[in-house]
């Protein structure tokens, strides 16, 4: 038994700058960090005295004789492209809910080739375990999906991910002093929404539209730059980080008609007049999670009018995905 820790992410700036539509023309560039919510997937041999020959449990349960069968997109695909046929078991839980905008479907892809890998006896890199994931998902899926989740979840920490014309992708640790870190985190706050929703209706519509959001898409990759500097320059105000989240989500709106909604923008504006300084929506957009950047002070008050928004504490994580058991 084999069983693969995978963190979630929240992604700062930048995001839509990491589709290949975008950064194979012109470059692309993300700030992101890991969070300690995680994907746990675990992976076994199955014993040959069943009638099927492969089991699949996520919040529903397979049971297929191969996995051509598997109706699991990403099971499927990540089985074929490992070598495993059959004779396994994948389950899967995670700490918070799927399709919400911190990147569980990567976490997940990221998780179960992890998992596989190591079921073969092989090692792989965090670096080539991006870009398995990419590959899984952008050309053997299909899916209308960036290259950022891959990257942040296999690597983990605060990253300033850039994004090459060539497909190569460099994730560089931001250097950001423990007590910047801290203090960061104590400004920040994370609401779910209680929407989930398929990222692919708002990412195809954003990808069609790529040529029509030249300029928004280079404003935002600007961002990047300008969020890693007021984060290593412990001079600047941290509350410029958190003004800039509100900037780059209103840059993020345009790009596409299905990125907010109105119970979103009321909970957005709710928080703007109690004290928040800026937020934004995680992920494709749609519903999910709504970060916030409150100052501890006036969080109390924040908090009170959020509800029956559930608000989800949460700390940093330096760690990537990694094997917490391994049993021959």
């Amino acid at each position: 038994m084999i069983i693969s820790k995978t963190p979630l992410r929240i992604s700062f700036f930048g995001g839509g700058t990491d589709y290949p539509a975008y950064y194979e023309q012109h470059g692309g560039e993300v700030l992101s960090t890991t969070i300690n919510q995680y994907v746990y997937v675990t992976v076994r041999r199955l014993q040959p005295f069943f009638d099927y020959r492969i089991r699949v449990a996520y919040s529903k349960t397979e049971l297929v004789k191969h996995f051509s069968e598997v109706q699991h997109p990403s099971v499927r695909h990540c089985l074929g492209h490992i070598g495993v046929e059959d004779g396994i078991e994948v389950s899967v839980t995670s700490d918070l809910p799927a399709r919400s905008g911190l990147g569980s479907s990567s976490s997940f892809t990221v998780g179960l080739l992890h998992a596989l890998t190591a079921l073969q006896g092989k090692l792989i890199s965090q670096e080539e375990l991006a870009r398995e994931a990419i590959f899984v998902e952008q050309k053997l899926i299909g899916e209308k999906v960036g290259c950022q989740d891959q990257v942040g979840t296999a690597v983990g920490g605060i990253r300033h991910i850039v994004f090459s014309k060539n497909d190569l992708f460099d994730a560089r640790p931001l250097p950001v002093s423990s007590v910047r870190l801290n203090d960061l985190q104590d400004h920040l706050m994370l609401y779910f929404t209680g929407i989930t929703r398929f990222a692919e209706d708002i990412l195809t519509e954003q990808c069609e539209r790529v040529n029509d959001n030249l300029k928004a898409l280079e404003a935002m990759r600007g961002q990047v730059q300008e969020g890693c500097a007021i984060l290593c320059d412990e001079h600047r105000d941290l509350a410029d980080f958190g003004k800039l989240l509100g900037d780059a989500w209103n840059l993020k709106k345009s790009l596409s008609s299905k990125i907010s909604n109105s119970l979103v923008d009321q909970a957005y504006e709710t928080a703007l007049k109690n004290g928040a300084l800026g937020g934004k929506l995680l992920g494709a957009g749609g519903g999910g999670f709504l970060l916030l950047f409150v100052p501890p002070d006036a969080q109390n008050r924040v908090r009170e009018l959020m509800l029956p928004l559930v608000e989800v504490p949460f700390r940093f994580e330096s760690n990537g995905s990694r094997l917490i058991y391994y049993s021959a």
